[in-house]
């Protein structure tokens, strides 16, 4: 997977050099199939298991990324022909992330470290929730390279995970939406 999108972006620059390239970390939003699974699992397993607990993400909002699309077509000329990674204001571990999520959403820390050898086991089984390009893909952190151009450069301001997941993730509270006004006091 990380292979052809690096293949990708050297067609890109071979067709059209002055191409403004985008690279994002793992990207989250309403929609996701990132945060979202999580939440998912956290809400319905007595016990989640953690893979690779210690690879490190930067996730940035979909919104950010649009917003760093959009800024790009608008200015050609100043961004054309360069690369810009990606990244929100946060770089995570995937238990910090997990644990963030079920602070979000309300609910307790059952988390169980799996030892790579149950996650490489898991990742090669049909019907799991992780494919092995994932799982190799854990192996990599998947934040913005030191001194790599971003969002900054861009003129974007990065959205932290806190300020727009818990709209969306309240479908995964015990109450749901009532949760909300319970904790409010009314």
């Amino acid at each position: 997977y990380a292979r052809s999108k690096g293949e990708g972006e050297n067609a890109v620059r071979s067709f059209a050099p002055h191409a403004t390239i985008l690279r994002p970390s793992t990207v989250f939003g309403r929609e996701d199939q990132f945060i979202n699974r999580f939440a998912g699992m956290i809400a319905t397993l007595p016990i989640v298991p953690v893979l690779r607990p210690e690879a490190r993400f930067q996730p940035v909002y979909v919104g950010d990324v649009a917003r760093a699309a959009a800024a790009a077509l608008i200015d050609e000329e100043r961004f054309g022909g360069r690369a810009f990674e990606l990244g929100g204001p946060e770089v995570l571990t995937m238990m910090e992330l997990h644990q963030r999520i079920a602070r979000l959403i309300g609910r307790k820390e059952r988390f169980l470290p799996l030892p790579d050898a149950a996650g490489g086991l898991l990742a090669a089984l049909p019907g799991t929730p992780i494919s092995r390009d994932q799982w190799k893909m854990l192996g990599h952190d998947s934040i913005v390279s030191t001194g790599a151009e971003g969002l900054d450069a861009l003129d974007v301001e990065r959205t932290p995970i806190d300020s727009v997941a818990p709209g969306w993730l309240v479908r995964y509270r015990k109450a749901g939406r009532f949760s909300l006004i319970e904790r409010a006091g009314g």
